[in-house]
């Protein structure tokens, strides 16, 4: 099996095509920065494969390193501009391409995961960090899965060390990452309140959360209701008041966070958060998803048993790339928004 066979062995044409449409920036800066251009298509390492990709998805990690905020990011991701041109992490495709030391997958596989550079035709992947695109699950909602989906995840169990019977409040749950998080809870046996606006609260409904709290109106955090495990995605709530709604052996997880100064962000918070818990019985944590394999086939068996549906938000075609990270930050998304790369 190589490139030119698919998964049955019969030979399949090399892909001829060198230059592809891509959404590219030559510099940090809001949305406006992105452009579409016509560029070579990349190159594969030998642990690599090339996708044909269908759809990537928005997340706000793509939005930071477009951003290149806080400057923090640009210590691994470019100091002076993005060292990657073409933005875009969560991808659904073909495989249409392997690099010599693939053994896992092979031209023609449909897959899922994390890619280089997602928002254009043609993308290059690590096979560490894809994973076979699970039958009935749809290319957009593959698409919108990995990244919030693994970090819910991860921040549930590996972070979170949830157990069934237990209660997990989620701020921010209509979110990418608070999606996932409603529905992985609710798997897991927990039982889910989820915080988001009033406008998003059938959503949150629909995914599965037992309690629904609107962030606009109702005091979450004034300790009349307590929860074994706290959520914090994106927040800004004060460690004293999200400690006042935990149990007194409970565990936050800060999972993100927005505001903050120009060069470190939200980080601070999470800073003291890890300092104090060592004068607390309260476990006080936050941690950064980490972008591997068995995690991400730990999510494909929940997106395979129908227990995790991908909340798709708005599609978005590929030259409408900067709106979709514009509406993202303005706070319009409902889910995971998506951008349709191949044209159907």
């Amino acid at each position: 099996m190589n490139a030119r066979t698919d998964r049955s062995g019969a030979p399949r044409p090399p892909v001829t095509t060198r230059r592809m449409r891509a959404i590219v920036q030559d510099t940090y800066g809001p949305p406006e920065v992105l452009r579409a251009a016509e560029i070579d298509r990349p190159t594969i390492a030998a642990d690599e494969v090339l996708l044909e990709v269908a759809a990537a998805g928005v997340d706000r990690g793509v939005w930071h390193l477009m951003a290149g905020r806080p400057y923090l990011v640009r210590l691994g991701f470019g100091l002076t501009r993005p060292a990657v041109a073409v933005p875009g992490l969560d991808v659904a495709g073909r495989v249409v391409a392997v690099g010599s030391e693939v053994r896992r997958f092979r031209v023609g596989d449909e897959v899922f995961g994390i890619a280089r550079g997602a928002y254009a035709q043609y993308a290059a992947a690590k096979a560490s960090k894809l994973a076979l695109r699970p039958a009935g699950l749809a290319v957009e909602q593959a698409a919108v899965a990995t990244i919030s989906g693994i970090t819910a995840l991860q921040a549930l169990t590996d972070v979170g060390r949830l157990s069934a019977g237990q209660s997990v409040l989620v701020i921010g749950a209509s979110g990418g990452v608070g999606s996932y998080a409603v529905q992985l809870a609710a798997a897991l046996g927990a039982t889910v309140t989820g915080v988001a606006s009033g406008a998003k609260a059938d959503l949150v409904r629909e995914l599965g959360a037992h309690h629904v709290l609107d962030h606009g109106r109702d005091d979450y955090l004034d300790g009349s209701a307590r929860y074994d495990l706290i959520l914090d995605i994106g927040g800004l709530n004060p460690l004293r008041r999200l400690r006042r709604a935990l149990t007194r052996t409970g565990t936050l997880v800060i999972v993100g966070g927005e505001g903050g100064g120009r060069w470190t962000g939200g980080i601070g918070r999470q800073i003291r958060a890890t300092l104090l818990s060592t004068f607390v019985p309260q476990r006080l944590t936050f941690f950064l998803s980490a972008e591997r394999q068995d995690v991400i086939q730990r999510l494909a068996g929940y997106l395979e048993r129908g227990e995790v549906v991908p909340a798709v938000g708005r599609r978005y075609p590929l030259d409408q790339t900067s709106t979709a990270l514009a509406d993202l930050v303005a706070g319009h998304a409902r889910g995971k928004s998506v951008i349709l790369v191949k044209e159907s």
